[in-house]
């Protein structure tokens, strides 16, 4: 038989949908199950971006422009501009969701052996990327018990090698839910600058910040200007995960110029997806509101709501609408297949993530899962009572109850 590739080997699962056979196994018994394990919102899309879908009106569904819809793109910019995101419509490029972004920007800026600096635990899809570049990620550890809260440049200097050519951050973060101070992104501006490095900065969820003080962008950042590759997404702020529309931001134009050329073989980001999202960024304020007003009665009720189950912790997330928990379990990528192939509690079970896929260290995260709070409070009170009658139940406990 031919052998697979190496990189194909390497490739990890991803720890949000690799139990989803186990999921759909236990639907099919006739189990209610309560999904914390991915970020897919359940508010609504913009009316604009259905009514835009509804009404098209070409009588030929063609190839946009491998940079995507210059409309589009004009319309991002004003988007920006409310961030104080100062770039021009020629510095974006339009990409098959935020996952192509990151693929591509990988591709363009490292080659194969090239490093990564990564805080953990890191958005797993980034591993699959880097090692789809022949890359490689090196993580710098944070800690539940600080909430996350950003390594010290003393820890990522230790990691820096001739093969560095970036740091990577998503703020807010996914999966932990934190949000990256001026202090910490003033201290990695001046990190980059020093070892002149890339800046990789996802920040696909900015408009849910919870802490009341200004988002910093890392196009805020003076002096980097150039070594800043922003990756964003419309699928979280506007629910839109299934049009695949995404974007890189670079002010590099001899980066962007070698991202074209990636662009340009694989011919045009989707066409449909583009036109939705155009429409979608004139969504009303009071969208915006409701949503993130959702978000921060559903993150209250979640955390406050993890904590009182005995055993269980975590820390209050101030960005995106993820959380890290540690649980009172012996291992848990164990416990969130247990819970879907042999729990119920009255009719229901629980979805969660093993975070344990987050992390690259070896046995970092074992008994953390991420949680996603996407669900109405209704049901999220519903499946806390599941997870506390899980923990109850489940054989691998490391704490009596």
């Amino acid at each position: 038989m031919p052998t697979l590739s190496s990189r194909g080997i390497a490739m990890p699962e991803s720890p949000i949908r690799k139990l989803v056979p186990l999921g759909n196994a236990a639907k099919e018994r006739g189990i209610h199950v309560y999904h914390l394990n991915i970020g897919q919102p359940d508010l609504p899309t913009p009316q604009e971006g259905l009514d835009a879908l509804k009404n098209i009106d070409r009588t030929v569904l063609e190839y946009s422009p491998s940079e995507g819809l210059l409309s589009l793109r004009q319309k991002l910019k004003q988007y920006y501009d409310k961030f104080n995101i100062n770039v021009d419509v020629d510095d974006i490029i339009i990409t098959a969701g935020g996952s192509e972004a990151v693929l591509f920007a990988f591709l363009a800026c490292l080659d194969p052996g090239d490093e990564i600096i990564v805080p953990e635990p890191a958005y797993a899809n980034y591993m699959a990327f880097a090692i789809s570049a022949g890359a490689k990620i090196v993580t710098v550890p944070s800690s539940i018990d600080d909430g996350f809260a950003l390594p010290s440049m003393a820890e990522f200097e230790k990691l820096i090698t001739p093969r560095t050519k970036g740091i990577l951050i998503c703020n807010p973060n996914n999966p932990t839910g934190y949000l990256y101070t001026m202090k910490e992104m003033i201290q990695l501006r001046d990190l980059v600058k020093k070892y002149d490095l890339y800046l990789f900065s996802d920040e696909v969820y900015r408009e849910f910040c919870y802490t009341g003080a200004p988002y910093i962008s890392a196009f805020h950042l003076p002096g980097i200007e150039e070594q800043v590759v922003l990756i964003d997404s419309v699928s979280k702020r506007y629910s839109e995960c299934g049009i695949r529309i995404g974007a890189i931001i670079t002010k590099h134009k001899e980066l962007k110029k070698s991202i074209m050329k990636f662009c340009m073989a694989r011919l045009s980001p989707p066409l449909l997806g583009q036109i939705v999202a155009e429409a979608s960024i004139d969504a009303s304020a009071d969208y915006m509101l409701m949503n993130y007003n959702e978000y921060v009665e559903r993150r209250k009720f979640l955390i406050d709501g993890l904590n009182r189950i005995p055993g269980c912790y975590s820390p209050i997330p101030m960005g995106a609408f993820y959380t890290v928990v540690s649980l009172p379990v012996d291992d848990a990528d164990r416990f969130c297949e247990w819970c879907l192939s042999e729990f119920s509690y009255e009719g229901a079970t629980v979805f969660m993530a093993p975070a344990s896929g987050f992390y690259t260290t070896p046995g970092s995260g074992r008994n953390e899962v991420r949680m996603a709070y996407v669900l109405k409070k209704e049901d999220l009170a519903k499946a806390l009572r599941v997870l506390a009658e899980a923990l109850k139940a489940y054989p691998g406990r490391t704490m009596p109850v």
